[in-house]
């Protein structure tokens, strides 16, 4: 994530789509072959058994389906077509060293990622998707590859000091949140009232509502924040420094990794080994910053940890 998740969104139902930026009409159109293609190829839906065999009929197969959900820059479709994001590259490349050289995208809501993986119709969850006890009890996740803190856009000058959702509560300031946003449980557990929450469909939506003064400040990761503003020129407003929200006397990480169906514990041990190895040669760093991330986005956290 990530823009973030809501662990308390119902995600059995395909009801709104995570951070999809604008551009994304070759995702949608690639999204309908790529079912297709992923409908001729579904095995047995039960919960594998014995560390499942997943990884060996990957490896026969030679192509690895994974879920995406069209949000920049974790995974999405380009403008050429193409699969890029910092998930995908990163699957991408332990899955070469598993042995499975090919990898085909599945674009499909955010909130069917769970469902769509469970189901059958990709075989990983490689869509940046955030590490949580709720979504633990219905996936195997691996380890974490980045971890993000929030932030907040602000209005130039930031006139009503705003730095985190303890200030916007205290303050009575209005907030923008991208839909699905776990900031929208952020924002509630702080106090803030639902009435002085908007919701907007994605982040370039919720920039251009502070841009025209329609509320104070708009949440989202750090990270995704960050990137948005890369986009052009903004005058208008500015990015406070990143906080770590704290919910019940516990500090929020929002971290992400790779969603496996629950028993194919030989494909995620499998998976952890490459990524634990490319985290400590410095090599998932350099994979990964040229979508936005940097050092402050790296991780030591275990899914076992986020899953607790």
């Amino acid at each position: 994530m990530s823009y973030h998740d809501d662990p308390d969104h119902h995600e059995t139902q395909a009801l709104t789509r995570r951070g999809l930026l604008r551009g994304g009409a070759a995702f949608a159109a690639l999204g309908l072959g790529a079912f297709a293609a992923a409908g001729c190829s579904r095995v047995p839906t039960a919960d594998a058994t014995d560390g499942g065999n997943l990884l060996d009929r990957l490896r026969k197969q030679g192509t690895v389906r994974v879920g995406i959900a069209g949000e920049i820059p974790y995974a999405y479709i380009d403008k050429n077509g193409r699969l890029t994001g910092e998930a995908p590259t990163v699957a991408k490349t332990i899955f070469s060293r598993l042995g499975v050289p090919h990898t085909q995208p599945v674009p499909i809501d955010f909130g069917s990622l769970i469902p769509g993986l469970r189901s059958n119709q990709f075989d990983v969850i490689a869509a940046g998707m955030f590490i949580n006890p709720t979504r633990c009890q219905q996936v195997l996740f691996s380890d974490p590859d980045y971890q993000v803190q929030e932030a907040l856009i602000v209005p130039k000058g930031n006139p009503k000091k705003l730095r985190s959702y303890a200030d916007i509560a205290r303050s009575g300031a209005s907030m923008g949140v991208a839909t699905g946003g776990i900031e929208i449980q952020y924002a509630k557990s702080y106090g803030v009232p639902g009435g002085k929450v908007d919701i907007y469909n994605d982040q370039l939506s919720g920039l251009e509502g502070i841009e025209a003064g329609r509320m104070d400040c708009f949440a989202g990761t750090s990270l995704t924040l960050r990137n948005l503003l890369a986009t052009g020129h903004h005058p208008k407003v500015e990015l406070t420094e990143p906080f770590i929200p704290v919910v019940g006397g516990k500090k929020q990480y929002g971290a992400g990794g790779y969603g496996f169906r629950p028993g194919e514990t030989r494909l995620r041990d499998a998976f952890n080994s490459e990524l634990h190895k490319m985290r400590s040669s410095g090599e998932l760093l350099r994979l990964i910053r040229p979508f936005g991330f940097t050092e402050t986005e790296s991780t030591t956290l275990t899914a076992k940890e986020l899953c607790g």
